[in-house]
């Protein structure tokens, strides 16, 4: 369900390559979160890093939703770098298994299975 691969980079390296990587794949980053600086902003004592990258390829995204409307919920793709335990980490939930507990549409499982192996080859570029 997921895929995750941890980096000797640095969290901030490898939130910069994996920003190139989207970019790189005809992917647009249509919003980092930063989820650690968002918990310590209302007070909460959070110490590790997180960023979540909302990532989208246009075209992709209109196959999607010309089949299935419903399907607006999942999108876009997010992809999250953060740290543990000292350890920067990258991963995902992987769109073909998520998108397949939401519709048995084959066409859709084609969409969502070329978009993972595209946003594998992303994250494996920024590691």
């Amino acid at each position: 369900m997921y895929y995750i691969v941890e980096t000797d980079k640095s969290f901030e390296n490898a939130v910069s390559d994996l920003e190139a990587a989207v970019k790189n794949h005809a992917f647009g980053v249509l919003h980092i979160h930063d989820l650690g600086a968002t918990l310590r902003s209302k007070g909460i004592a959070f110490e590790e890093q997180c960023k979540i990258f909302e990532v989208c390829n246009p075209g992709q995204a209109a196959k999607v939703l010309s089949i299935d409307m419903r399907l607006n919920m999942a999108l876009p793709c997010r992809i999250s770098v953060f740290t543990e335990n000292a350890k920067t980490i990258i991963g995902l939930i992987k769109p073909a298994q998520m998108l397949s507990a939401l519709s048995q549409d084959e066409s859709l499982l084609q969409i969502a299975t070329e978009v993972e192996a595209t946003i594998i080859k992303m994250i494996d570029e920024a590691k």
